[in-house]
């Protein structure tokens, strides 16, 4: 198919017919696969309930390690950024051992 001969309608049409056609096929991958894992599921005898379950990870609250001592509402897990109150902590010069919980 030469595309350079087709007129700017006709590109556009041809890329609406591309992205349905595409769309379709990707519906179609995703069942294909769902199909395969129930028959996995079945051959082995997991319901997929267990198996979906199984998959996730541990959920819930992770524990408090830092809290100020003289705010008990400020805590941090230790986890990702430092809140702005341990910053102002650290940068005061004081230890971050004297928040450990």
């Amino acid at each position: 198919m030469d595309l350079s001969n087709m007129s700017l309608g006709d590109l556009r049409n041809l890329q609406e017919q591309i992205k349905q056609e595409m769309k379709k096929r990707e519906q179609q991958e995703v069942q294909k696969a769902r199909e395969q894992i129930m028959a996995i599921a079945q051959s082995v005898g997991v319901p997929l309930k267990d198996l979906m379950t199984a998959s996730r990870g541990k959920s819930g609250s992770v524990a408090v390690r830092y809290r100020h001592p003289d705010n008990a509402s400020h805590q941090w897990t230790g986890r990702g950024r430092q809140p702005k109150w341990v910053k102002e902590w650290v940068e005061s010069g004081k230890s971050l051992d004297k928040l450990r919980v």
